[in-house]
């Protein structure tokens, strides 16, 4: 069940939210330091994490699911647009970057949405899926909202990204302090993190996992569903 965009919204206006955000893009920045002359593409609810691409990437379009919905953002100048997601209204091999935060989780046809993400992925280009860790607190408390959805082992998620012709390059954790609590317990997120990531790494609350194209995915793309492109190569 794909959380609503505006129970998104205001979960990221929280203290909870924002300290989440915080924890989450500190290691969205180690695993993609470079951001210059990049397409980049955020998909689900990513436009939390996106900001840091807007003075540097080429171009950046947030994707929202048909059964979310969509907010505007930027405000001034929004560049979202909502889709279905066996159907990304994209061409192919046109996205440098796709950035997936409460996407995959919610997905009523997890393959058929990566199987779409392989498809608009240049060629070199590169995956980062944020999605929900099955052995921590944020997967099973009701009010969070990494809690609606499929949440994932790393085993699971590992086998779900090769069979959709994905090659998992790089893996981290993030968000240890618990998943409620007010704004007091949201500004002990640092230490919280450290001290998880140090005693127990495999309680995060998120996976995050890079990945590439497989050479056989390369070789064999094989037959997808496609739209009408709504995005010209430039």
């Amino acid at each position: 069940m794909q959380l609503d965009a505006g129970n998104l919204v205001d979960f990221y206006e929280s203290a909870r939210g924002q300290a989440a955000r915080r924890m989450i893009s500190r290691r969205l920045s180690l695993l993609w330091p470079q951001r210059k002359a990049l397409r980049v593409l955020g998909y689900g609810f990513a436009v939390p994490y996106l900001k840091p691409f807007m003075g540097e990437a080429e171009r950046v379009i947030a994707m929202m699911p048909a059964q979310a919905g969509v907010v505007a953002w930027p405000a001034a100048r929004p560049l979202t647009v909502l889709g279905e997601e066996a159907a990304l209204p994209f061409e192919d091999a046109v996205f440098d970057r796709i950035l997936v935060v409460h996407g995959l989780e919610g997905a009523e046809a997890a393959r058929l949405l990566l199987r779409q993400l392989w498809r608009v992925l240049a060629p070199e280009g590169r995956l980062l899926i944020v999605a929900p860790n099955r052995a921590s607190l944020w997967a099973q408390v009701e009010a969070s909202p990494f809690a609606r959805g499929r949440p994932f082992h790393k085993s699971e998620l590992d086998a779900l990204l090769r069979d959709t012709l994905f090659e998992p390059l790089q893996w981290d954790r993030a968000l240890y302090m618990p998943p409620f609590g007010g704004r007091k317990l949201a500004r002990m997120s640092a230490g919280w993190e450290r001290l998880g990531r140090r005693l127990l790494p495999g309680v995060a609350g998120v996976h995050l996992v890079e990945a590439g194209k497989s050479l056989y995915g390369l070789a064999k793309p094989g037959k997808f569903k496609r739209a009408e492109p709504a995005l010209a190569r430039a």
